[in-house]
C-alpha cells in the first residue's frame, strides 16, 4: 500500500459547524477558512524546511565522498609520477611479500532502521493507534511466545527475507556439489562420444561394386540402403563387368 510521506494538515477549509451563538455566518466562516489557510501555510513551510534539510545532508555527505576520493586521485598521481621503471625495479618476490590492498572506505550498513527513518515518518508513527496489550497473556501460551506478535511483528519480514537467502544459498551449494559429481561423468561420456564419432570413417567408393549392381536388370537390382550387395569383395575375375559377361556365360555353358 503507498504510504503518504507529507501530508499537509488541514485538508478542508471551509468545512465545519458554525456555533449557534455568532451573528454573523458569513464573517463567521471567513474568518475560519482564512485561519485554516494560515494553519496550510504553517504546514508547508515546515515540510518545505524539512525537504530542503534532506537535501542539504545529502549534498553534504556527496561532497564529503567526492572529497575524500579527490584526495586520493591526487596521492595517486603523485605515486604514479614518481615511479621510473628504468631506476626502480621491483622483483616478484617483493610483489608477493607485500601485503594485498585492503580498501579504508567504510561502507553503509542498517540503511533501512529506525535511525535513517525521516522525520514525517517517524511523526506519522507517533500518531497512530497503538497496538491493544496482548503480551499480558503471553505467560498463558504453552509455546512460549509472544501473544503480540501474533497480532504485529515488525520483524515478520526480516526473518521471511533470511529464511529465503539461507535457503537461496543451500540451493546454490547442492548445486555446485551436483556438478562436482557430474563434471567427470560427463567427460567420460563425452570422451567415450568422441572416441565413437572419430571411429566412424565413411565407406569408401568402390566401382567395381557399382559394375556388378549394374550388371543386373532394375527390377532384379538389390536396394543397398537394405541389403548389402552379393558380389562385395569379389575379386576382378568374378566381376560381372560389361566386359566379362559375355565370359562368363560361355564359362557356365560350357
Amino acid at each position: 500500500m503507498p504510504l503518504v510521506k507529507r501530508s499537509i494538515e488541514p485538508r478542508h477549509l471551509c468545512r465545519g459547524a458554525v456555533p449557534d451563538h455568532v451573528t454573523s455566518e458569513l464573517e463567521c466562516v471567513t474568518n475560519s477558512t482564512l485561519a485554516a489557510v494560515i494553519k496550510q501555510l504553517g504546514s508547508l513551510s515546515r515540510h518545505a524546511e524539512d525537504i530542503f534539510g534532506e537535501l542539504f545532508n545529502e549534498a553534504n555527505s556527496f561532497y564529503l565522498r567526492m572529497s575524500g576520493l579527490q584526495d586520493r586521485v591526487d596521492l595517486l598521481a603523485v605515486k604514479v609520477t614518481q615511479l621510473d621503471s628504468t631506476i626502480e625495479e621491483v622483483s616478484l618476490q617483493d610483489i608477493n611479500m607485500r601485503k594485498a590492498f585492503k580498501s579504508s572506505t567504510i561502507q553503509d550498513q542498517q540503511v533501512v532502521s529506525r535511525s535513517s527513518v525521516p522525520n514525517p515518518v517517524v511523526e506519522m508513527y507517533h500518531r497512530c493507534d497503538k497496538p491493544p496489550p496482548l503480551n499480558i497473556l503471553s505467560p498463558y501460551r504453552d509455546d512460549k511466545k509472544e501473544a503480540l506478535k501474533f497480532y504485529t511483528d515488525p520483524s515478520y519480514f526480516f526473518n521471511l527475507w533470511k529464511e529465503k537467502m539461507l535457503q537461496a544459498t543451500e540451493d546454490k551449494r547442492k548445486e555446485k556439489r551436483r556438478q562436482k559429481v557430474s563434471s567427470p561423468l560427463q567427460w567420460c561420456v563425452s570422451l567415450s562420444r568422441c572416441t565413437f564419432l572419430s571411429l566412424k570413417v565413411r565407406k569408401a567408393r568402390n566401382r567395381r561394386q557399382e559394375w556388378n549392381v549394374l550388371a543386373y536388370d532394375k527390377e532384379f537390382r538389390p536396394d543397398a540402403r537394405l541389403t548389402p550387395s552379393p558380389y562385395h569383395g569379389m575379386s576382378s575375375e568374378g566381376s560381372l563387368s560389361p566386359d566379362n559377361r559375355w565370359d562368363a556365360h560361355t564359362h557356365t555353358h560350357k
